[in-house]
């Protein structure tokens, strides 16, 4: 499967985001990673459907759109709304019946379902949902801000997934060019890069650099 680089926006900087946003564009991300924070699922708060809408208008990657929330289910019509080609929901915060339902009222409006673990969930736990996704997003840091370092221990539960999942699997969290290469190899496809990729004098040399790591 084709190595595709998704920059995360919570790294970017936000007085001047849309021509953050075209940076990377034009550095070659292939798509968006935004992370919704609420404070209450994880310890930040971050943007909301309305920040989504006018990100859709500065921009044609697809928009990856993470719920880090509580009760997703209350606003997954509110970010396809505002644009999202994604929607990635916790398994902590979603049942199993209540995501198939999700997933399928988002393939139906032509929105990719996703669901994400934490470090701490067993894969076990996504299980029941595979077969109503097309990403799994694993977590490789515990959620809540950017700049953490990658867990190692990452590694075995995405070789564990890729070898039950066929579709997607994105990585989240201390993503650098020292941990990519073996992210890779363990058959993760989608990295999301937030301060490696922003943070960089040339953004297009550090996805390069993340996307031939391997």
């Amino acid at each position: 499967m084709r190595v595709r680089i998704a920059p995360s926006i919570l790294s970017a900087d936000f007085s001047c985001l849309d021509r953050e946003i075209k940076r990377v564009e034009e550095a070659g991300a292939d798509l968006l990673h935004i992370d919704i924070m609420d404070g209450h699922f994880v310890p930040n708060i971050t943007i909301g459907p309305v920040v989504v809408k006018y990100i859709r208008r500065v921009t044609r990657l697809p928009l990856d759109v993470h719920l880090m929330i509580e009760n997703p289910g209350d606003f997954v019509d509110s970010f396809v709304e505002a644009g999202s080609d994604m929607i990635t929901m916790h398994i902590e915060t979603i049942s199993p019946s209540k995501f198939k339902a999700q997933s399928s009222k988002l393939k139906k409006k032509g929105v990719k379902p996703g669901i994400s673990l934490n470090p701490a969930t067993a894969l076990e736990k996504i299980k029941p949902v595979l077969n109503w996704v097309d990403l799994v997003l694993v977590m490789s840091v515990n959620p809540g801000f950017s700049g953490q370092a990658f867990i190692p221990g990452s590694l075995t539960k995405i070789k564990k997934l890729r070898s039950m999942f066929k579709g997607d699997i994105s990585v989240d969290g201390g993503v650098n060019d020292k941990f990519c290469a073996d992210i890779i190899n363990a058959g993760a496809n989608i990295l999301a890069a937030g301060s490696f990729i922003f943070g960089a004098k040339d953004a297009r040399q550090a996805i390069e650099r993340i996307r031939n790591a391997a």
